[in-house]
This record gives C-alpha cells, sequence and structure tokens, in this order.
C-alpha cells in the first residue's frame, strides 16, 4: 500500500510550509502492511481510548488520522516523582506504523515524560500525532528522542494548547540517521503562558530532518522561546523553519527564536528560516541564525595546550551540542539524555 493512495490531501514541497521537504520516496513507497504501533511504558499508567474528532490545521496530522482516529489518552493528574517513559519501537519491515496519543496534564500538576522513537526495522515508517493539553498553573517537561535507523521514516505532528500561568519546555533530540519531519504548533490563547522548544538535530550519514515551528500569540503575557542546535556530519541535511505571530491581541508578548548549525563536512547542507510576524508594537521580539564550522582559533588553543586535535575537536562539539541538554531542569531528564543508548529500546 501507498500511503499516496491513502489520502489525498498531502503536503508537497511546493507549498510554502513545506518547502525544501521531499515527500515523495515516502508517500510512493509501496509497504506490505499497515499497523498500529502500540506504545510502551515502564511506569504503572494506563491509556483511555477515544475517537479523534478535531481539525487540524496542519496536513501532517490529517495523514494519521487517516490511517487511525483511535486515540490515546494519557491524564495525568498528581506530580510525577520519575519521568514517565514512552516507547515506540519500529520491528517490523516495510511496515506503515501509526499511533495518536492526547497528554493531558491537570491544574497544577507538575510532570516530566520522555518518549523515544528507535527501530531495528527496514523500510518502515510512523505517523505520529501528539497533543500536549495544560491546565492552569501546571508544568511539564517533554522529551522526545529519535534513533530511527537509515531506511526509515518518522513523521511527527504536535500541537500544544496551554490554560493560564502554564509551563510547557519540549526538548526534541534528533539522532536517528533516517528521514524525519517534526512539527511543534502552539497557539497561546491563554493569560502568561510559557512555552520553550529547544532541539538538537545531531546528523550523521545521510539522515534527513526537518523541522517546522509554528507559535501564534495570541494573549498577554505569553512567551515563547525557540532554540535549535545543528550539528551536521557528511551527508546529512537539516530543514529548520521557525515562524512566530504575535497578533494585536497578543500584548507584551515575548517571542524568541534562535537557530545555531555547525557544518562538519562538505556535503552537510542546513536551511535556517526563522520568521516573525508582529502586528503590535508592545512586545519583545528578536530572531537570528548562524552557520559555521567548529572555531579554527578554539581548536588552535586546546592543541597549544597539550590537547590532541582529535580530543579537541570533540571537546567543542561537544560544548556546541550540549547546551541544549543543559536547557532541562529535571536530573533526571538530563540523566537519561546523557546515558541514553538505543540498545536498551529496540
Amino acid at each position: 500500500m501507498q500511503i499516496i493512495n491513502l489520502n489525498n490531501n498531502l503536503p508537497h514541497k511546493k507549498e510554502e510550509e513545506f518547502l525544501k521537504i521531499d515527500f515523495s520516496n515516502l508517500f510512493d513507497f509501496d509497504f506490505k502492511d499497515k499497523k498500529i504501533l502500540d506504545l510502551k511504558t515502564d511506569s504503572n499508567i494506563s491509556f483511555l481510548e477515544q475517537e479523534d474528532k478535531e481539525n487540524y490545521e496542519s496536513k501532517l496530522f490529517s495523514i494519521t488520522n487517516s490511517l487511525d482516529k483511535n486515540q490515546k489518552v494519557l491524564k495525568i493528574e498528581k506530580d510525577t516523582n520519575e519521568p514517565i517513559i514512552l516507547v515506540n519501537s519500529l520491528k517490523e519491515n516495510s511496515t506503515l506504523f501509526s499511533n495518536n496519543l492526547l497528554i493531558e496534564v491537570k491544574d497544577g500538576v507538575k510532570a516530566s515524560i520522555i518518549e523515544v522513537f528507535a527501530s531495528s526495522s527496514k523500510y518502515s515508517a510512523i505517523f505520529a500525532n501528539r497533543v500536549i493539553k495544560l491546565g492552569k498553573n501546571s508544568s511539564l517537561e517533554y522529551v522526545k528522542n529519535q534513533d530511527i535507523s537509515s531506511s526509515n521514516s518518522l513523521v511527527f505532528a504536535c500541537k500544544s494548547v496551554q490554560d493560564d500561568k502554564s509551563n510547557l519546555e519540549i526538548s526534541n533530540f534528533e539522532l536517528g540517521d533516517g528521514f524525519v519531519v517534526n512539527s511543534f504548533e502552539n497557539k497561546i490563547d491563554s493569560l502568561n503562558v510559557n512555552y520553550e522548544l529547544n532541539g538538537l538535530n545531531k546528523l550523521r550519514d545521510k539522515a534527513n530532518t526537518s523541522t517546522l515551528v509554528r507559535t501564534t500569540h495570541n494573549n498577554e503575557n505569553s512567551r515563547s522561546n525557540i532554540n535549535y542546535k545543528n550539528s551536521l556530519l557528511d551527508n546529512s541535511r537539516a530543514v529548520v523553519k521557525i515562524k512566530s505571530i504575535v497578533t494585536q491581541t497578543g500584548l507584551y508578548s515575548k517571542a524568541f527564536q534562535n537557530c545555531n548549525s555547525i557544518l562538519l563536512s562538505n556535503d552537510a547542507v542546513v536551511f535556517a528560516q526563522p520568521f516573525l510576524e508582529i502586528f503590535i508594537d508592545e512586545l519583545e521580539a528578536s530572531h537570528g541564525t548562524t552557520t559555521g564550522t567548529l572555531d579554527k582559533d578554539q581548536l588552535y588553543y586546546l592543541q597549544s595546550r597539550g590537547i590532541p586535535k582529535n580530543e579537541a575537536y570533540n571537546i567543542l562539539l561537544e560544548a556546541f551540542e550540549s547546551s541544549i541538554k543543559d536547557n532541562l531542569k529535571d536530573e533526571k531528564l538530563k540523566e537519561f539524555v546523557e546515558n541514553y543508548k538505543k540498545e536498551s529500546f529496540i
């Protein structure tokens, strides 16, 4: 079965939103089977189930819903002492997987979640929809670790809905070698909301990862901070498109964007596009992007102190990449990221 035959409303690289992203190999591939991928967890939690009746703006959401409209629901009603770990493991070859999850954090609750996407399969794909809803005064740290192998694909669409004075911090780590498209959207309609999205694209070989971020400030005193790092080697490729909109009702908002890239080979490619669309003067906003290589002066300095060139190279690279990890506030999340091994999840 081919995705192009299952859905007549597919994204195309000629559309402005999906410019620079070529879905053709994924949509034309003939999968042997189609399945809903079970979410595995080592926590003592249970999922409710419901039909996903919501209409989404992003075409990426519609693909998953065309495969299956069943939505699992994870309700978090008390503070989590340990992070909830969710695992998506692709083990069957040439299979089109999907799953759909709604995460609800109740008023005043503080929680943390780790979600892993890993694969030992060949020529498989997963379409995953995630909706995160935060109640008043609630807080969630959500970490996504993607580590799929080269012939696999992941399309991950995440929509956030936040109530007054809620705090959402998402950290997205792209470590795999496959074809990945991420979409993060947040319409901030409540007061005093904080939204942070930190991402590291650590790509090697022929890894191809695209990230689309769209944040809209519709109410007062909200803050968004989007920060991405790209570390690209070999023939890897990254697309990062960040769009922040502050409407006339988004008074005193703060909207920040930053994207820094290091190209570690001549064949690595990055396309970074921060974009601000602002309709008022009463706000703070900034955006920026840089692309370069490791600092030769710093490399020379470390070597002059007796550090071998390869070791000095790794020190500088680790310093560049670790800044995203350092944004994690929950020490158990940071420990997980630092000690992560793919073999534990496939």
